[in-house]
């Protein structure tokens, strides 16, 4: 391990109390590695987390530790990036996934209590035509 990579991860963990390692399969994480990063700015902010190599069984690049100021956010991150399907880690590290999680699916059109709405004849204020009630 480099000097630089030790001042890393000790800065790494003083400013963040929250640690994932993840292990990095033989062939590295490739284009992944680039989306793991953009997912992070845009959830955590550029400040908002650190990553740094971590590792494991001697060797240096089998594993690296990204680390968080939220706990919700790590939680996050494990629910996205890794293998969540697998109940227990591997060599004490998270398995990244293979492919990408399956996307969620939104929810249809509807129409809302609004579009019943019709004005009464006494007052400017809507109300709503099933149970005469007012509606903000």
């Amino acid at each position: 391990m480099a000097a630089s990579s030790g001042f890393m991860i000790a800065e790494a963990e003083r400013r963040f109390p929250v640690r994932v390692r993840i292990g990095v399969p033989p062939d590295g994480l490739g284009p992944r590695l680039d989306r793991i990063k953009t997912w992070l700015d845009e959830n955590a902010g550029a400040n908002g987390w650190a990553m740094t190599p971590s590792g494991t069984r001697g060797v240096l690049n089998d594993a690296l530790s990204i680390y968080f100021g939220d706990p919700t956010l790590a939680t996050a991150f494990v629910a996205r990036w890794c293998a969540g399907y697998q109940v227990e880690t591997a060599g004490g590290v998270f398995q990244v996934r293979e492919g990408e999680p399956t996307p969620r699916v939104g929810a249809s059109l509807h129409r809302t209590p609004f579009a019943r709405m019709q004005p009464t004849s006494r007052s400017k204020q809507r109300r709503c035509q099933p149970c005469s009630c007012p509606f903000p």
